[in-house]
């Protein structure tokens, strides 16, 4: 079985480390701690990764968030990944810091990267792991929060979620949506 694993984030050194970058910062340990290494290919950075019996296609779109569905429609229909093995992984507003979440569907909540993913594949029905980054910001700021740099306080909570992250990936590609759902929700 193949399934597409994709961070969102936007290219580009000036957003390295910023909340919005979340997905980019999860698969890089991904890729680390399985030596494996991204490609720049059409519409991303790719790398693949056998695990057990499935084979991991992991993207960073280089399409910037905003229209982060171009590459994950394009690789879906590339590598002939059906949208049940879909798996997105972005930042979350609405969940407190470090927190994350798995779910099997639901709408963007005001994700532009999830909005525009929604808008090219035709579904709200498609995996996410929801990272989250809180809402320490005034009213209108939110942009600013999303792409500021995390604090080395902040950075503290997140590195030690980012390893949870990773076992839920190879969970969701050996184990399935719900068996992962029921294991890592409740995961502190």
């Amino acid at each position: 079985m193949k399934y597409l694993i994709a961070g969102l984030g936007n290219p580009g050194r000036k957003y390295d480390n910023t909340r919005h970058n979340i997905g980019f910062k999860i698969l890089d340990a991904f890729s680390e701690a399985s030596n494996i290494v991204f490609k720049d290919r059409r519409e991303g950075y790719i790398a693949r990764y056998d695990y057990e019996e499935s084979t991991f296609i992991l993207l960073k779109p280089t399409t910037y968030m905003n229209l982060s569905g171009i590459a994950v429609r394009y690789w879906l229909k590339k590598e002939n990944i059906p949208v049940e093995n879909l798996l997105v992984i972005n930042d979350d507003l609405a969940l407190p810091l470090g927190s994350i979440r798995i779910r099997g569907k639901g709408g963007c909540a005001g994700h532009n990267g999830l909005r525009n993913i929604e808008e090219n594949l035709g579904t709200k029905n498609y995996a996410r792991l929801r990272f989250g980054t809180g809402s320490d910001f005034n009213y209108g700021d939110q942009v600013d929060f999303v792409l500021s740099h995390w604090s080395r306080e902040e950075k503290d909570i997140i590195s030690k979620q980012i390893d949870t992250c990773i076992q839920i990936i190879q969970s969701f590609g050996t184990i399935g949506l719900s068996q992962t759902m029921n294991k890592f929700n409740n995961h502190k």
